[in-house]
């Protein structure tokens, strides 16, 4: 969601000429000066309490694009997004990151609700869209589009693994439920190939909150206590995109050994696909649709050992590396975040257009 919501605003502005983008960001409280990312204006903060505010704000626009997930607003599920929603008078075109196959009966009517309100909803994958046609209230089918993540710019030619040092890529903000515990304990069944393991990515804005770099702290002594800290490197730094690209073309393989068994986008997958990587993924719905051809290796959920004999192929048997590549190339190919942008706003277009029609 991270680089979703960054990358989003940004493109979709640049993408449409005289376009004018406003954030209204979701904070725990009060924030006395408001950033501007990317190029987009932040023009109001929402705080639990203070949907009447944001949804006046959000009249304004022409359309608004709301990122609905559970941890994000207030309240019950996050049903303090409803406050909002409930208020708005302009097309809303909402965007599911999670949609869960077994929700609490909260979760579930949150989700209803958010689709209900809105004029259009968009899931990321396949996979999601099914889950929420088939498992939840969906008046109107037809209005669920799928619009996949965007990828990184990065070329990277298919090549066997480097035979000195690999290096072994996770990137994204670090949080708990990445899964880099059983990573870091997979490490010691690699030690003869001498691999560079870097997690790269700051602390989640919210772990980094309320328990500042106890996460990161509590990995490197994990990796202290296993024997591997010199083959594992934490980069918290936080890279742009022509920075970050150039680090994911130096992988040689990329592993995803998140824990979440819902998680139905991943744009860490997506990248790492565009750029043609070999993927080692645990096996959430994302990853069993973008993989199950061949681009990358499927793995059991918290299992060091098949993390260890997954990678281990990965960087030693002959050609699988360069195959998995081959397969990555042959998917259809991840759009640009400006080809995203641009469905996006033919979407917000569309939902005007008929806005006129109707109240003509």
């Amino acid at each position: 969601m991270a680089t979703f919501t960054a990358a989003l605003p940004h493109h979709l502005t640049a993408a449409t000429p005289g376009a004018e983008g406003r954030v209204v960001r979701v904070l725990a409280g009060p924030d006395d000066e408001p950033a501007v990312a990317e190029g987009t204006v932040v023009r109001h903060l929402m705080v639990p309490g203070a949907a009447e505010a944001a949804a006046e704000v959000l009249n304004d626009c022409d359309v608004v694009v709301v990122q609905q997930e559970y941890g994000i607003c207030a309240g019950h599920d996050g049903e303090d997004v409803l406050r909002v929603l409930t208020q708005l008078r302009v097309p809303v075109v909402v965007v599911l990151h999670t949609v869960l196959t077994a929700p609490t009966p909260g979760q579930r009517q949150v989700l209803d609700q958010v689709v209900g309100r809105a004029h259009a909803v968009v899931t990321t994958s396949e996979d999601a869209r099914r889950r929420l046609v088939d498992g939840y209230t969906v008046e109107r089918p037809d209005e669920v589009v799928v619009i996949p993540h965007g990828a990184l710019p990065v070329e990277s030619p298919a090549r066997e693994p480097s035979t000195d040092r690999p290096l072994i890529l996770t990137w994204g903000l670090l949080r708990r439920g990445k899964g880099i515990e059983w990573a870091i304990s997979a490490l010691g069944a690699l030690r003869d190939l001498r691999p560079r393991y870097l997690v790269a990515g700051p602390t989640h804005p919210d772990v980094l909150a309320h328990e500042g770099e106890d996460y990161r702290r509590n990995l490197r002594n994990r990796a202290i206590a296993c024997g591997v800290a010199d083959l594992i490197e934490f980069d918290p730094a936080h890279r742009e995109v022509d920075a970050l690209a150039e680090l994911v073309g130096q992988a040689d393989v990329v592993l995803l050994p998140y824990d979440p068994s819902e998680k139905v986008t991943s744009s860490v997958l997506v990248e790492a696909l565009a750029a043609g990587k070999p993927v080692v993924a645990t096996g959430f719905p994302h990853a069993v649709e973008l993989l199950a051809d061949g681009a990358g290796l499927l793995l059991p959920h918290r299992d060091p050992a098949a993390i260890a004999a997954a990678l281990r192929r990965v960087l030693t048997e002959p050609g699988l590396a360069a195959g998995m590549s081959d397969r990555a190339a042959g998917l259809a190919p991840a759009p640009s975040w400006t080809a995203v942008a641009n469905r996006y706003r033919d979407l917000a277009e569309s939902l005007l257009a008929a806005r006129v029609v109707v109240t003509t």
